[in-house]
């Protein structure tokens, strides 16, 4: 579970002023103990499946499913095969409300077909964490990052791959969250599904992805999830060369301040 009891100033709605002291306690390393040397690795990969009031019991299955299918995929496992010996580290979250976020797959290190199995099974035994809560996209960025820190695994690339039915309803307004992220080198993908909402790829571009070569990818519904979830993953585990990935910094320049109108950040930081 990824638990801990945020700052008072966490927990108010309005952040005008804030996003300051946020990214400064991500950076002095604030949510967690100074990071060990760890296994390393080409990409550090969450993925975190939305579990709210939204999400039926049928719904869940198809996105669980459509993950296990992905790592059974041979495009897929090629595609980790060819990352040689140190292959990818990969978790299951499933998210909701802003006090709902638990790891339901741990950290796996995957370099073979054997490993990628071994991880579709168990995401196949994960029970559904929530029968129902809010849609805290917020909160799930902001208790996510310290897991790259703690997972014993160190990647150049780090990735947040959300897959969502709805837009933020609750707690942290994404984009607060996001901007953080990003200046400790994080990259937050998604997936909307769009069975219920239309607008919400528009929603994701604009307010929850970012980070270097970011993207979002659309399924029209959930029996679509599984192809299109297949292609986001394929996409994310070739990847942009690490040769390409600028300083955090230069990211965190040359983003608008919070509350301005802003193209996409993923844009914004694909044409740098």
């Amino acid at each position: 579970m990824m638990t801990g009891t945020p700052p008072s100033y966490f927990r108010r709605a309005a952040f005008a002023g804030r996003l300051g002291l946020f990214a400064l306690a991500v950076s002095a390393g604030l949510w967690g103990p100074a990071r060990a040397q760890g296994v390393p690795v080409h990409l550090e990969l969450i993925l975190a499946v939305d579990t709210s009031s939204s999400v039926n019991f049928e719904e869940f299955g198809l996105q669980m499913n459509g993950y296990a299918a992905a790592f059974r995929n041979p495009d897929l496992i090629e595609a980790i095969q060819g990352l040689g010996d140190q292959g990818i580290a990969v978790t299951l979250v499933q998210w909701a409300s802003a006090e709902q976020q638990q790891i339901s797959v741990d950290w796996a290190h995957l370099r073979t077909a054997a490993d990628a199995e071994a991880f579709a099974v168990s995401i196949l035994s994960a029970p559904r964490a929530f029968s129902f809560g809010s849609t805290s996209i917020g909160e799930l960025i902001r208790r996510a990052v310290p897991q790259f820190e703690l997972n014993g695994f160190d990647a150049e690339r780090k990735v947040i791959d959300i897959s969502g039915d709805g837009r933020a309803n609750q707690g942290l307004p994404p984009e607060m969250v996001r901007e953080a992220a990003i200046v400790q080198g994080v990259t937050i993908n998604a997936l909307a599904i769009l069975n219920e909402e239309p607008g919400l790829e528009a929603y994701y571009d604009k307010y929850v992805i970012g980070g270097w070569s970011s993207f979002v990818m659309a399924a029209r519904d959930f029996v679509d999830f599984q192809d299109a979830i297949l292609g986001k993953l394929l996409r994310e585990v070739r990847g942009a060369p690490i040769s390409a990935l600028p300083d955090a910094d230069v990211v965190a320049r040359r983003m608008p301040p919070v509350g301005e109108p802003r193209q996409p950040i993923g844009e914004t930081v694909r044409r740098m």
